[in-house]
């Protein structure tokens, strides 16, 4: 039995600490900018070179403010939230393979610990919502984790399909894998499609940001938070929305896979334009209804990712070994599965009581 290597563990796990702050800081710029110049506006301009020190200005920004808690609110249930929030956000990390055998841990288990981790964020922003004793963050709270337990099952669902052909619930096997047949957004394009919008909806991300609807429930769960504490609720955000860009990557876009640039920029790269598609959604579309919500979640994506899956299935039993042929079938399958769906679902746009 090997003597477990706890310098290396942890000069690693600092790095990819760092690595992570560094890249969120640098999304946050990102996402000010595009969105400006999608909006015909400048965006962050006065803080160092085009902007580039205004993440580095928000931050000592939020460690001036005052930490201000109310007075009828849970004190360590308010003070940890935050915490359980970010955390688990961050262990994603721990498996995401920057190139081959770059990972923390290789886990023969990778698919079920993204999983599992995933899903704790959620724990972190009910404590909130529930330890502030304001109606709004408490009603903020409960649409997460409704959102959350509507939008997993699907995403599970189009995860077994990727397990399905690639054999393995390493994720760095998975990348290798679509080295040596295809990218499996290819193979696989309507789990694609159901992963990235299910995703989009657990990290609380336009179309489906109901969390923090404005107009209805002021700033959502994190209203009677300030201070250093709002700004670990900033950063578990931008976390997700890293972690998930990585995650859609390594099982969908061959991960580290690519010619001529080290594994760890391809992955980068990668990154970056699936970063890009996202905040192009947060653009261009408007935010949905709750009930709009859930009826997409039951009604559309789960029924697609269960045809998705049995599809798989069928093929994987037709051909053992991936071939060139799966890309046009699926594809077809993928568009008029969707097409069909599309024609025969409502999310109705009348009036709702309540």
């Amino acid at each position: 039995m090997t003597e477990f290597n706890w310098g290396h563990w942890i000069l690693f796990s600092l790095l990819i600490l760092i690595s992570v702050l560094t890249v969120v800081m640098g999304f946050i710029w990102y996402e000010r900018r595009v969105l400006a110049r999608m909006q015909a506006r400048l965006g962050p301009n006065r803080a160092g070179p085009f902007g580039l020190l205004q993440p580095v200005a928000d931050v000592l920004k939020v460690l001036l403010k005052e930490d201000i808690v109310p007075t009828q609110a849970d004190k360590i249930v308010h003070l940890l939230a935050p915490i359980v929030a970010l955390v688990p956000a961050l262990m994603i990390f721990v498996v995401i393979p920057f190139q081959n055998g770059g990972s923390l841990a290789d886990l023969n288990v990778g698919v079920l610990y993204v999983i599992a981790v995933g899903s704790v964020s959620t724990l972190g922003i009910f404590m909130a919502g529930w330890a502030s004793n304001n109606k709004y963050t408490l009603i903020s709270a409960m649409r997460d984790v409704a959102a959350v337990i509507s939008y997993e099952i699907p995403l599970v669902l189009s995860l077994v399909g990727v397990m399905l052909l690639t054999g393995t619930q390493s994720l760095n096997t998975i990348v290798i894998t679509q080295g040596e047949t295809f990218p499996l957004i290819l193979t696989q394009p309507l789990g694609f499609l159901i992963f990235f919008i299910a995703s989009l909806a657990e990290i609380n991300r336009t179309p489906f940001d109901l969390m923090e609807a404005d107009s209805e429930i002021i700033a959502g769960f994190h209203t009677e938070y300030s201070g250093m504490k709002f700004a670990l609720f900033y950063l578990m955000e931008y976390a997700e929305v890293l972690a998930m860009s990585a995650l859609v990557s390594t099982f969908f876009l061959s991960g580290w896979q690519g010619p001529f640039l080290p594994g760890w920029l391809w992955l980068l790269v990668k990154i970056v334009l699936v970063f890009f598609v996202i905040m192009w959604i947060r653009a261009v579309l408007p935010r949905v209804r709750i009930d709009q919500l859930m009826s997409f979640a039951w009604k559309f994506l789960f029924p697609l990712a269960l045809l998705n899956l049995a599809v798989t299935a069928i093929e994987v039993i037709l051909w053992p070994t991936v071939t060139a042929l799966l890309i046009p079938v699926n594809i077809v399958i993928a568009v008029v599965l969707v097409v069909l769906f599309a024609r025969n679902f409502k999310l109705g746009w009348g009036r709702v009581g309540v």
